[in-house]
């Protein structure tokens, strides 16, 4: 059996959603220290180059690969920092490094492992929306690479029933536009055409782009992968502006449910 190598290490970190100051000084100091970045191409190269440091880009449907190679990098001492965007622990590398690793050679688990979190996209999407996810609320992605489809319908179904708030990831590819289609119908069934819908798309980019309707008004052509969805729940409400060149609306959604008891208390934090 191979012995890891003394002195190596693997993070596996978020990057944000795309503005450097959305990223974290834990992130930051990591990759500071690292010898390699492994990633997806688009986010490896947000990393700025430097003297010591190699870059290791690779294909988005790499993951179980790309996680196997960091973890014989670090298990040869060195210092490994696996990038995702976001929170690396949603729909990212965290899940994929974990699966490699409980598969993968017995001495990996003798790593120094640790998971640096990151601002996930659909926190970032509601912060500039306001408050669309201040009560209860689910995530789900919305690509069928890795699931059915026909799970994706039921969990929607099941998440408009419950009344969730619902963040979404991943809507509409090119490959595959109809998927997105085909949401928004179960919704409009499930929810009515009168529910709030918001597309936060390339959030803190300076691609970013913001439109808050209804899902009657909604089209599938409104969102692609770079697009962070949120559908409200029955009680997420508008404020509008004083006036119309100040921007959209705030969208927020109260923390208190209907038939709540009347105590002001939220949680643990309020």
């Amino acid at each position: 059996m191979n012995e890891t190598a003394s002195g190596g290490w693997l993070r596996v970190v978020g990057l944000g959603p795309g503005s450097e100051a959305l990223i974290t000084p834990e992130v930051s100091a990591a990759l500071a220290e690292a010898t390699d970045v492994v990633g997806y191409v688009p986010y490896v190269e947000r990393v700025a180059p430097r003297p010591g440091l190699v870059r290791h880009g690779s294909d988005n449907r790499e993951e179980i690969r790309r996680a196997e190679a960091a973890l014989r990098l670090a298990a040869a001492g060195h210092r490994v920092v696996v990038v995702s965007s976001g929170d690396p622990g949603v729909f990212a590398m965290a899940a994929a490094l974990f699966e490699a690793l409980e598969a993968g050679e017995p001495e990996w688990r003798a790593l120094d492992i640790q998971v640096l979190p990151g601002i996930s996209a659909m926190l970032a999407a509601s912060a500039r929306l306001g408050a669309p996810l201040g009560h209860d609320f689910c995530c789900i992605n919305l690509s069928d690479n890795l699931k059915p489809r026909a799970l994706i319908e039921r969990r929607l179904r099941l998440a408009a029933e419950a009344d969730f708030a619902m963040a979404f990831y991943n809507p509409r590819s090119r490959a595959r536009p109809e998927g997105f289609e085909r949401a928004l119908e179960v919704l409009r069934e499930a929810c009515g055409p009168e529910r709030l819908i918001m597309f936060a798309r390339a959030v803190a980019t300076p691609e970013e782009s913001l439109r808050v309707t209804t899902l009657g008004e909604a089209r599938a052509e409104m969102a692609d992968m770079r697009t962070l969805v949120l559908v409200g729940s029955s009680q997420t409400r508008l404020i509008p502006r004083l006036t119309p060149h100040q921007g959209l609306p705030w969208v927020y959604t109260p923390r208190s449910a209907l038939g709540a008891g009347s105590g002001s208390g939220s949680g643990a934090d309020s």
